[in-house]
């Protein structure tokens, strides 16, 4: 198994004068859970090199096993620390694509043409694709083969409206996931706030919030191998 993940260049929280970036435990817990399932791993992002940590996903009251796995993990920092750029990947060189949230993903990702270029192969070819919390952003202009929205008439989840209230950013970002994808037809589904919850539809893995970023790995890893 070949999992390309995807990652944000994006450091900077609107015009807020803060640093974000992606959420570390998004990135650490679907990528030791692909690890520990066998899977080869590649990392890429817009501008390629070391992607931005928000500071916040690296606080003591942020960490879990995963984070700290990482931690002590060299390898992993240097693999993380030399990303390659989002042009120099193919979608035929890989079995699926993952992407972890964090807001960077809302203001770079989203609109990046060469994401959605990438993210359209892989639905042409019939490989997943998989997206926790905000990194369900990255559909917003993702369009299926008939041209209608990738999400639509699709259960998806995301970060939602009630959990980006609860940290104050609801008037930073520059939109909301969960509008995002009921704008674009989604059939949105959702837990309570903090809940782990994975939504799978056809090719689509998607969760809700960090706590989702273990199931919505091994989802996405189970839909692999039932491909397989």
């Amino acid at each position: 198994m070949k999992i390309l993940m995807v990652l944000t260049s994006h450091d900077q929280l609107g015009d807020t004068g803060h640093k974000t970036g992606f959420w570390l435990e998004e990135f650490a817990s679907p990528y030791y859970v692909f690890q520990d399932a066998g899977a080869i791993l590649t990392l890429a992002s817009p501008h390629g090199g070391q992607p931005p940590i928000d500071p916040k996903s690296n606080q003591p009251d942020a960490q879990t096993d995963a984070t700290r796995r990482f931690e002590q993990d060299e390898q992993a920092k240097q693999t993380l620390a030399n990303t390659l750029k989002l042009n120099q990947v193919h979608a035929q060189n890989f079995d699926a694509i993952f992407y972890p949230g964090g807001h960077g993903p809302l203001w770079d990702l989203a609109e990046d043409q060469e994401s959605i270029a990438l993210i359209e192969a892989f639905i042409s070819q019939n490989k997943p694709v998989g997206a926790v919390c905000h990194a369900p952003a990255v559909f917003r202009h993702v369009r299926s083969e008939g041209g209608d929205f990738l999400v639509s008439d699709r259960k998806v989840t995301g970060f939602s409206n009630t959990e980006e209230a609860a940290v104050g950013l609801t008037e930073i970002v520059p939109f909301l996931v969960e509008d995002m994808l009921k704008e674009n037809g989604g059939l949105y589904q959702t837990a309570e706030d903090w809940q782990s919850h994975v939504e799978v539809d056809g090719l689509l893995v998607t969760g809700q919030n960090p706590a989702s970023s273990d199931a919505c790995a091994e989802a996405l890893i189970a839909l692999l191998k039932s491909k397989i």
